[in-house]
């Protein structure tokens, strides 16, 4: 039984742990590039010898660097990537088809929807969604829907949905997820809003597919760790409207300063949601520091926990989408 894990457990001491459990793995993560968490997530437990890595981001450059780096280090290792902008429902409908058209890769083990925006100007996705209610929900929501069918022929089938501690920021709009077509717009609450709804969505995930696939699904707050989701903003001036944004919603204290954590300590909870046994009697948890969050002592915002708004977001996604899943 490996010791209690919580935020200084880095990368190596939980691959070290689930070595059994990623061996022979298909992986499949979204939000690749080097020197992010999603590259440093794939980076960590390649060395674990999963049997397929497949990386999938929208930058076929940052893409085929990453590859290299893994096949470079673990020359054993197969990679396949995959080029997707979730901002674009089309092109996350041809992604879908690619990798359902993967004879070879028949199963997937571990979905990881690590891919996302943070604190954008406002803009729309062609389809006219806001662009962080479209790249950190609707396009991973019709993507892990689209290649489901691959995802519960395994036998512990797994998605993994990052969120954040942003979450506090704005429940969902269901009655202007839009903005009011910017005319309301902040960009720390569409932050917040996409945050809000990767968390219903794991629960979602849960619900509908936990008893009769085996499938598990988690959400989580990786920590801060300065990478380049954040390297458009001049936080000499957003720290200050973060904190007006959360004050406003009721969070008192607001953020007095970041404690941040470097790539080894913020991909933990990545592992952690991925592969550890013993969160199966906690089938659609928010995690935070490689545990289960606590309402009582972690930020856990009851908007971003409630089953009804969960099948409420599910049914606004699949209307959205333009497509119904049932399971």
């Amino acid at each position: 039984m490996p010791a209690p894990y919580n935020t200084n457990t880095t990368t190596d001491e939980l691959v070290a742990d689930y070595t059994p459990l990623i061996k022979d793995k298909v992986i499949l993560t979204t939000g690749i590039s080097s020197d992010s968490l999603g590259g440093f997530f794939v980076q960590s437990i390649a060395k674990a010898q999963p049997a397929w890595l497949i990386l999938a981001a929208r930058n076929a450059d940052k893409l085929s660097k990453t590859a290299y780096e893994i096949t470079t280090a673990n020359p054993e290792i197969k990679v396949r990537t995959l080029q997707v902008d979730l901002e674009c429902l089309k092109s996350v409908c041809d992604a879908a088809t690619k990798v359902n058209s993967w004879d070879d890769i028949p199963v997937i083990d571990v979905l990881v929807n690590n891919a996302g925006i943070m604190a954008v100007n406002y803009n729309l996705s062609p389809e006219g969604f806001e662009s962080h209610l479209a790249t950190n929900h609707l396009g991973p929501f019709l993507f892990t829907n689209l290649i489901m069918q691959k995802i519960v022929k395994s036998k512990e089938p797994r998605v993994v949905v990052v969120s954040s501690d942003g979450h506090r920021l704005n429940p969902f709009r269901f009655d202007d997820y839009n903005f009011d077509g910017g005319k309301v717009y902040n960009r720390w609450y569409a932050y917040g809003q996409s945050k809000t709804a990767n968390m219903l969505f794991a629960i979602s995930l849960a619900q509908k597919l936990g008893m009769k696939y085996n499938l598990q699904a988690y959400s989580l707050h990786p920590g801060v760790i300065w990478t380049n989701l954040g390297g458009h903003l001049d936080w000499s001036v957003e720290f200050a409207e973060l904190n007006n944004a959360d004050k406003s919603l009721g969070n008192r204290e607001g953020w007095k300063e970041f404690d941040a954590k470097p790539l080894e300590r913020g991909a933990a909870t990545h592992i952690y949601a991925a592969f550890d046994p013993s969160l199966k009697a906690n089938n659609g948890a928010y995690l935070i520091d490689c545990h289960v969050a606590d309402p009582l002592v972690d930020t856990v915002k009851p908007w971003a926990t409630s089953r009804f708004e969960a099948e409420r977001l599910w049914r606004l996604s699949e209307k959205l989408v333009g497509q119904e899943f049932s399971y």
